[in-house]
């Protein structure tokens, strides 16, 4: 049988690891001067060569022609590494020996000297599923290790290893394999396979991988077993449960050329004929993006693919702001897509456009205020003598002076009334901070009571129950989510206890404190009654006395307030 790609194609040398330049080369030169660490931490995602970077590592520092820099792969040693017989390579997976009582039996076979090695090589994959106790026993043989023991630890979530085992190795950051390195690896295998394979299949396996190439070996050999050797770009989209329906670039233009009935067509006929709606909404907003990528210009770096490519002829005619617009309201619907509705929703709010702002309303105008009358000019200076005015003469009484005419004048609106000061504003309703201790709870329902019960709501205000709380009631304690009110007389809790007026409170009190709130009640039991004065007795009211004459009895438990 046959070994699958990923493990067949494995990387046997640090310059055959794809996409980590940047921990090769430093390895490389680690190896070249003899400078090697005891520990070594790679982390990365899943499927980046983070593994068989720590086996090449533990093959070169053991190759019997170089051991330092590259491993040969012709010594005995490096034979035995490939064919996974070296003794002295010990692989753990710390995910299924993850207790501490592994780790313990790992620290003791640590001390024995390799077989027939230089040095004995500790693989642990998924280190950071080791238990706290497992972590602390490895603590001690990572600080001091013996000479001829190096530690590789592999983790996917280098976030969950304590501070002290990282402090101890020297970390290696891998990172995604970028498309085209690994659609160039992938074209590497092709050719040693002898397979036949579309360039636009080979980037469309490398996008669906991730930057996982293990993941995008695997998708190679599970379509060469599927449609033989002649691979094609179709039968990718097959596997992969891709659509490639010519109408996502034609929705596409329908919806940046706000075309909503064109729109609602092709959405109707993609659903009548069975499509699975959530792929086809993952290529519409592919399509859009390419798009805007192309229309930004940076579309040789983005790693487009071949079918996103196609619609170039539709940038030049859109704009910019359209394509971002576009993929804000569509990329947020994948999971509510369970049928065509948020599909179309989207369609019609992108081709409307935004709500139009209604009109404010016409206000009336404001009154022209009446012109003032020009001053006068100020009378000709006259001539008197100090002790007597004279006199203007005076026309005849037979002959009068015409009246002056009098300009017709404007008519006046009649003057604004000043407007009537505005109500004062309701009390706002105190709210409580949020998070308090119950103690705290109770000690701000005490000090804001009274505030509480005045900013209430009207219809609220003259409900019985807010009377009934204003009447001798004080909450004493908070017992979880129940607030215990007491009260100072019977009738007035058997009132609050029932069902229309408990529900009022507990509605009033969850609204203040932010919180759900059941109201439990009780009466106190320890108030000092004070005994009516005894008839005659000194400071006796007159009118009691009265009353008392003529048969009258009195109640000694009686409420001082009713509502």
């Amino acid at each position: 049988m046959g070994q699958v790609f990923y493990r067949k194609w494995r990387p046997q040398t640090l310059a055959e690891v794809v996409g980590q330049e940047h921990v090769t080369q430093t390895l490389l030169r680690a190896l070249e001067a003899g400078r090697v660490a005891h520990a070594y931490l790679f982390c990365g995602p899943r499927g980046t060569g983070k593994t068989s970077t720590g086996r090449i590592l533990a093959k070169a520092v053991n190759c019997l022609n170089s051991g330092r820099g590259e491993p040969c792969n012709t010594c005995a040693v490096c034979q035995s590494f490939n064919q996974g017989q070296a003794l002295d390579l010990i692989e753990m997976d710390a995910a299924s020996n993850r207790r501490i009582d592994e780790i313990r039996e790992l620290r003791e076979r640590v001390g024995y000297t390799p077989t027939v090695a230089r040095y004995k090589v500790y693989i642990l994959d998924e280190v950071h599923q080791l238990t706290p106790e497992a972590f602390n026993a490895l603590l001690k043989t990572l600080e001091e290790p013996p000479p001829h023991a190096i530690f590789i630890l592999a983790s996917t979530e280098p976030h969950k290893i304590p501070a002290t085992i990282q402090s101890r190795c020297q970390r290696f950051d891998f990172r995604r394999i970028p498309l085209e390195a690994m659609t160039a690896r992938l074209r590497y295998v092709c050719q040693q396979e002898g397979l036949d394979c579309e360039e636009a299949a080979l980037a469309l396996m490398a996008k669906a991988a991730s930057g996982s190439l293990r993941d995008a070996e695997n998708m190679l050999e599970q379509v060469a077993v599927s449609y033989g050797n002649a691979v094609k770009l179709s039968q990718v989209r097959a596997m992969l449960g891709l659509t490639g329906d010519p109408r996502v670039q034609e929705l596409a233009g329908h919806i940046l050329g706000r075309n909503l009935k064109a729109g609602l067509e092709v959405i109707a006929s993609v659903a009548a004929d069975g499509l699975d709606l959530r792929q086809f909404h993952r290529e519409l907003v592919e399509a859009l993006r390419a798009l805007l990528v192309l229309k930004s210009g940076a579309g040789g770096i983005a790693g487009l693919t071949h079918e996103a490519q196609t619609v170039q002829g539709v940038v030049a005619r859109h704009r910019l702001e359209d394509m971002v617009e576009a993929l804000r309201l569509f990329a947020p619907l994948e999971p509510g897509l369970a049928d065509t509705l948020p599909l179309e929703l989207a369609l019609a709010r992108f081709t409307l456009g935004p709500a139009a702002v209604p009109p404010a309303s016409p206000s009336l105008p404001a009154p022209t205020p009446a012109p003032r009358p020009e001053p006068s000019p100020p009378p000709p200076p006259r001539s008197a003598a100090p002790h007597m005015p004279l006199r203007e003469p005076q026309p005849p009484p037979s002959v009068r002076s015409p009246a002056p005419a009098v300009p017709p004048r404007e008519a006046q609106p009649p003057a604004a009334r000043p407007a009537a000061p505005p109500p004062p504003a309701p009390a706002a309703l105190p709210l409580a901070p949020p998070a308090l201790a119950p103690d705290a709870v109770i000690q701000w329902l005490r000090d804001n009571w009274r505030r509480m019960l005045e900013a209430a709501p009207p219809a609220l205000k003259r409900h019985p129950a807010l009377a009934l709380l204003r009447s001798g009631c004080l909450p004493v304690r908070v017992n979880g989510d129940a607030i215990l009110l007491e009260f100072r007389y019977p009738m007035h809790r058997e009132r609050i206890e029932a069902e229309e007026n408990r529900r009022v409170v507990e509605g009033l009190l969850s609204q203040v404190l932010g919180a759900p709130f059941k109201v439990k009640c009780t009466t106190k039991t320890n108030a000092v009654k004070e005994p009516p004065p005894t008839p005659g007795a000194k400071g006796a009211d007159p009118l009691v006395e009265a009353a008392r004459g003529l048969g009258a009895q009195f109640l000694e438990d009686g409420p001082d307030d009713e509502p």
